[in-house]
């Protein structure tokens, strides 16, 4: 069976780590400081826990959505550059550009090792807040990682 370890580095960001493979979700790298966006501030109270230095090499960011800082600050967005790969929204991939990957509902990526390790990352639908608010919030995706033939149930 495949062993996942999971660090926490703060707010929405997680290395995951499994069969070899390693990934960053929404990485947020900026110390505490405030971000005003049109319709409110968010403060950040509390720097990551890792530098993105100390993250290393990694093979793919999970990315939810890149319209807010709490999801993707400045120091996530320079670290985009040093993913293998980055994988979010269609509009998101658009306003961010190479290398970023948007992926729609049910479609599904392959990652592969040089071993020849295999993760699928499977897009699904997603909801940043209650119903209504998306023309605020903007689009939003979920993501699934299985490891096949690992013996281990997705992610």
């Amino acid at each position: 069976m495949a062993t996942l370890r999971i660090t926490l580095i703060g707010g929405p960001t997680a290395l995951l780590e499994a069969s070899g493979f390693r990934v960053l979700t929404d990485p947020t790298f900026d110390p505490p400081g405030q971000y005003h966006l049109a319709h409110t501030t968010l403060r950040k109270t509390a720097g990551p826990a890792l530098t993105p230095e100390a993250v290393g090499k990694i093979d793919a960011v999970l990315l939810s959505h890149d319209q807010h800082a709490h999801n993707l600050d400045h120091a996530g967005r320079a670290f985009l550059a040093r993913a293998g790969r980055v994988l979010t929204t269609p509009a998101g991939a658009q306003r961010l550009g190479d290398p970023v990957e948007g992926m729609v509902p049910w479609q599904t990526v392959e990652l592969r090792a040089p071993d020849g390790a295999l993760l699928k990352v499977t897009a699904t639908p997603a909801r940043h807040g209650p119903a209504g608010i998306e023309p605020y919030s903007g689009d939003v995706i979920g993501l699934v990682l299985a490891l096949p033939n690992a013996g281990a149930r997705p992610i």
